[in-house]
């Protein structure tokens, strides 16, 4: 049904970790990386029209869908973005391709955040979909941001507590999640849905999902902080989108908090929230087309 003309892969990127996705098209290399509680399946809305004019690459990130869900160690190093960025680093070169761009959406876009903050020249533009800074977006939490980003701090919770509430329910923790925001369930492709939900009830999948949080938290946080000790910035021309019905609207200035970790910075906010390649496909296709020329 989705990415029709795709060839699906699972590659064993070393540690034993394997990741699963799909490849297509041809032209230049550009990698999508998804967010929670999702799949690589986000992308089923522009990966095809994409494929026209790049080769497209679409992982599944380290703990989410079909590729691989290791139990968390206990500084949660191997869910930090910096372990889940060499994933895709790796994976990106056994296809042939030691630069490429790079368009990502929420735990997804902080992967990607790490992965050009330490791999400078590998990314050649950078996309950014509905994220403000982790740290940024810790240190200035408030009530509001609290309460509408609710899992933030209950994922974080030690184990097993979150996991076994969710893996009471991993489909109503899909529906309950993305249901809630702006768009509701109503944009959504019923079969996306489904595969989501099929994804977070497979064994190990609540504990990997809480372990990126908890890295977020923990481990994240100090590689960040240690970026603003040493000034160091993004190298890649850098746009942020994010959806004007969203939490980084409200409670964040998305291009205020990017620029001091940036050289070459724009975005804006589009007409949708969270979801942004489900939300507004067409929208994004354009950005995508206007920005990694």
């Amino acid at each position: 049904m989705f990415f029709n003309g795709f060839e699906t892969f699972d590659l064993d990127v070393g540690n034993g970790i394997v990741i699963h996705g799909r490849k297509g098209g041809e032209g230049p290399p550009l990698l999508l990386l998804h967010g929670h509680p999702q799949t690589h399946v986000i992308w089923h809305r522009v990966a095809e029209p994409l494929a026209r004019h790049y080769t497209v690459i679409v992982p599944d990130l380290r703990g989410y869908g079909d590729s691989s869900k290791p139990a968390g160690l206990p500084d949660h190093s191997n869910y930090s973005k910096r372990a889940m960025a060499l994933d895709q680093i790796a994976v990106m070169r056994h296809f042939g391709y030691d630069d490429f761009f790079l368009c990502a959406h929420d735990r997804g876009a902080r992967v990607a955040h790490r992965l050009a903050m330490d791999h400078p020249g590998v990314v050649r533009k950078l996309m950014l979909l509905d994220i403000a800074p982790t740290l940024a977006m810790y240190e200035k939490t408030d009530r509001r941001m609290a309460t509408m980003y609710f899992h933030w701090f209950f994922l974080i919770q030690p184990a097993p507590m979150p996991e076994t509430l969710i893996e009471a329910s991993p489909a109503g923790y899909i529906t309950r999640t993305m249901g809630g925001r702006h768009a509701k369930l109503d944009v959504f492709d019923p079969a996306a849905i489904a595969e989501y939900q099929r994804c977070l009830a497979q064994p190990g999948a609540a504990h990997a999902l809480c372990e990126d949080y908890r890295a977020a938290n923990t481990i994240d946080l100090e590689h960040e902080q240690a970026d603003r000790d040493a000034g160091r910035r993004i190298q890649c021309p850098t746009r942020v989108l994010w959806g004007r019905h969203g939490v980084i609207e409200r409670c964040f200035d998305a291009l205020a908090e990017w620029k001091p970790l940036t050289i070459d910075l724009d975005g804006e906010a589009l007409p949708c929230g969270h979801y942004i390649p489900e939300e507004a496909p067409d929208l994004l296709l354009q950005h995508i087309t206007d920005f990694m020329r």
